[in-house]
Formats: structure tokens, sequence, C-alpha cells
């Protein structure tokens, strides 16, 4: 079972890769005092700006999608020894981890769903884009990010149940959507609470 360590710590050493707190750092600030202190994407996006907000995105579910696909190409040739899927999967979840918990950041991390998404649309393409759908129209229905996340993480099981995937698949969709409802808490309660911010719209003074 050597593989499996071996995809789990590639993967979660890729997801560490602490790209948002990088890119603010170019730009002379610390994503982890500005803002929400998230390095994710949006949180770069509000802080420093549109082109390093996207470039964090990009970078983040880059990683995700290496966690996955590098093991397809790395155990092909040993598909009797090794389940190719399995390896994807593990390398997607360390990823995860290793996005929202960096070990290069003192434990510190993202909520996971640019890396998620890299990682899904290597494994699951069409499940992938379908809660890329779900995400865009509640986004620019409500123009929460937050809101936008949670129900597309919400989809992710829905749609993989839809679309017909095998019950490992099926088990990620649902640890992913968990995984990334649970980073959300916070934004959950301010959703409740009537407190959270649209994007694109500055803060309410305290």
């Amino acid at each position: 079972m050597t593989w499996l360590v071996i995809a789990a710590v590639t993967g979660y050493l890729l997801g560490s890769l602490p790209f948002g707190y990088l890119v603010a750092r170019a730009y002379g600030v610390d994503i982890f005092k500005v803002g929400s202190g998230s390095p994710g994407a949006t949180n770069v996006k509000r802080s420093v700006g549109a082109r390093a907000g996207n470039t964090v995105f990009a970078l983040d579910a880059l990683k995700g999608a290496a966690a996955s696909a590098w093991t397809l190409l790395r155990f092909r040739g040993e598909s009797g020894e090794v389940d190719l899927v399995l390896a994807g999967v593990i390398g997607l979840i360390a990823a995860l981890i290793g996005h929202s918990y960096s070990c290069f950041t003192g434990f510190r991390g993202g909520k996971g769903v640019a890396t998620a998404a890299g990682g899904l649309l290597v494994l699951m393409p069409l499940v992938c884009l379908t809660a890329f759908a779900v995400w865009a129209g509640v986004f620019f229905a409500f123009r929460y990010v937050s809101l936008a996340s949670i129900l597309g993480a919400v989809a992710l099981p829905l749609a993989a149940w839809g679309w017909g995937q095998p019950v490992l698949l099926l088990g990620l969709s649902l640890v992913i959507a968990l995984f990334v409802i649970v980073r959300h808490r916070a934004n959950i309660s301010r959703l409740l609470a009537g407190t959270e911010n649209r994007f694109g719209r500055k803060p309410p003074a305290p």
C-alpha cells in the first residue's frame, strides 16, 4: 500500500503550496491580516485586486488537478496493483487538507473550493461542471460567494448520483461537500444573521 502513502503525501504537499499568501505578498499585502484573513481567491480578489484573485483561483485549482492527475499518470502502468481512481481520490483529499491546513503557513489556509474544483474536473468532469453551473447561478442571482460555494457543494453528491458515478466517487463528492460546508460555518452564521457581505460591496462599518 506504499502507493497510497505516496499519493497522500504528494497530494498534501501540493495542496499546501500557499499561493494565496505568496501572490498577495508579491503585492505587499499580508493576506492573513486583511479582509476575512483567508488566503483564498475571494479574499485575495477583494483585498488585493481582480488579477491577483483570479491568479490565486487558477493556481489553487491547478493544485487539486495536479494532485489527482499525477497519480493517474504515475501509476497507470501498475494498474494491476494500484486502483488508479482511488489513488486520484486520495491525492485530492490530501490536497484539500493541505490547502486548508498548510504546513507552510502555520496550518492556516483557505476553504478548498478552487482546489476541489480542479481535482473534480479531472476525476468527474460532468459532475464538476454541473456543480459549477449551480455555483454560477446562485452567485449571479445573489452575489454571495459563500452561498454559491455552499449550494455548489450540496449539488456535488446529487450530481454524482445523477450522472451515475461509482460508489467511490459518490463518496468523494459527499466528503468534499461536507468539508466545504464545514469550512464555511462562519459564513453560514453570517448568512443567517444577514451580515454576510455580497461580492462587490464594501463591508458595513463596524
